[in-house]
């Protein structure tokens, strides 16, 4: 097969996987390529999907039957094979083209987990070593590899990732019984406690896939708010279940989830960075999120016996909690307080959404304007009037052809 037509497949392949992010590595380096904030230039597409690195598998032949997955060893398609050289030479042909600022290497189970990881690991060796790449490199560590090849791969890349997939074992053992989340965490284990300036430094991700099984948004949010206490990941990505394979156990879906996905990373947002829980957001009685509204403003709204809150008095922490103000304006209000008492000008000029916030704030005592009425109907119909996020459904991801 020649190079190009195995780019293709190869390239095609690892689209499904969203657990890629080129931001975070220090690692010093030299050679082609750089680490840094101004060399590492990413984009995303539309759905989300990092498009700046050259994002292929290593082979799409597999050992396993994932009933999810277009590379399952059960399906009649075409399979391909880089060797290392070939992986060497289309990553410096891409990055000194300008079209690449790194590489993104995953890749189906051949024969054994550590004979796989023995070829990422020729391939990335090579790479940095022969043709002297020091470019961000994210590589997919196999689950059930060893812990000593583990720790071989993650000296020479900036980030791995070990796909969780499903939220529970339940469904993973129903869709693909020959994976184990115990073997996933073990590996998110041995990166955590080896994490260093030299091994892993832009940290390690996963990936779980959304609306292939029943679990609710509680249960997924669950799970993530687990690895991030217990494996310190950088992030958890969600991804929509879409239809690639005809099986009884798989969901007729004829449009992916994406709204569903949308609501999840924006309550991933709030998990890490809002001080907010899983269950300040979900609950038993209501286990899945509003997809008419933002997580942050549906909690707001059911709770609105906390607003409206005086924005020159309420805490940093109910500052975060307002919907419409971001970590940036939330440390701008607390800061210029001090000094003045804060007007809805003031808060405009910060970069305060004010078609949010102002159903849930005063200033000096005062609502933003005489109309607003503080009842949830109200604000809800309003809200959900203004929300004008819209979600692609085009799941392509960069060509290369």
């Amino acid at each position: 097969m020649e190079l190009l037509e195995k780019l293709k497949f190869l390239a095609d392949g690892a689209k499904y996987d969203a657990s890629c992010s080129s931001s975070g590595s220090k690692r010093l380096s030299k050679g082609y390529g750089s680490v840094a904030f101004s060399g590492i230039c990413h984009s995303f597409s539309k759905d989300g999907r990092c498009i700046s690195l050259l994002k292929i598998l290593l082979t799409n032949a597999c050992i396993f039957d994932c009933k999810y997955c277009i590379n399952r060893k059960s399906n009649n398609i075409k399979r391909a094979l880089f060797t290392s050289d070939e992986i060497c030479e289309i990553t410096m042909n891409f990055y000194k083209r300008n079209y690449i600022e790194g590489l993104f290497l995953s890749s189906g189970i051949v024969k054994s987990p550590d004979y796989t990881m023995e070829l990422l690991i020729d391939a990335v060796k090579m790479l940095r070593v022969k043709y002297k790449f020091a470019g961000y490199i994210h590589v997919k560590a196999i689950p059930g590899a060893s812990e000593v090849l583990v720790k071989k791969l993650g000296m020479m890349v900036d980030r791995m990732s070990a796909n969780i997939e499903l939220s529970t074992s339940n469904s993973l053992k129903l869709l693909a019984p020959m994976k184990n989340h115990n073997k996933v965490e073990q590996i998110m284990s041995n990166i955590k406690h080896n994490q260093s300036r030299a091994f892993v430094p832009a940290g390690q991700s996963t990936q779980m896939i959304v609306g292939a099984t029943r679990e609710s948004d509680m249960d997924i949010m669950q799970k993530s708010a687990m690895l991030y206490n217990n494996f310190k990941l950088k992030r958890v990505f969600y991804s929509a279940y879409i239809s690639v394979n005809q099986d009884k156990l798989l969901p007729t879906l004829t449009i992916p989830p994406l709204a569903r996905e949308h609501r999840l990373y924006q309550a991933d947002w709030l998990l890490r960075f809002y001080n907010f829980k899983v269950e300040d957001m979900l609950s038993n009685q209501n286990p899945n999120f509003n997809l008419l509204l933002d997580p942050k403003a549906d909690w707001a709204l059911n709770h609105l016996n906390e607003f409206p809150k005086e924005i020159n008095e309420c805490s940093y922490n109910d500052i975060l909690k307002i919907p419409g103000i971001g970590i940036k304006s939330a440390k701008k209000i607390v800061s210029s307080r001090k000094f003045f008492a804060l007007t809805f000008k003031d808060l405009k000029l910060m970069g305060v959404s004010l078609k949010r916030a102002k159903y849930f704030i005063t200033c000096n005592g005062k609502y933003f304007m005489d109309t607003i009425f503080f009842q949830k109907d109200f604000i809800e119909q309003n809200l959900i009037l203004e929300d004008k996020t819209k979600v692609s459904v085009d799941r392509q991801q960069l060509s290369l052809f």
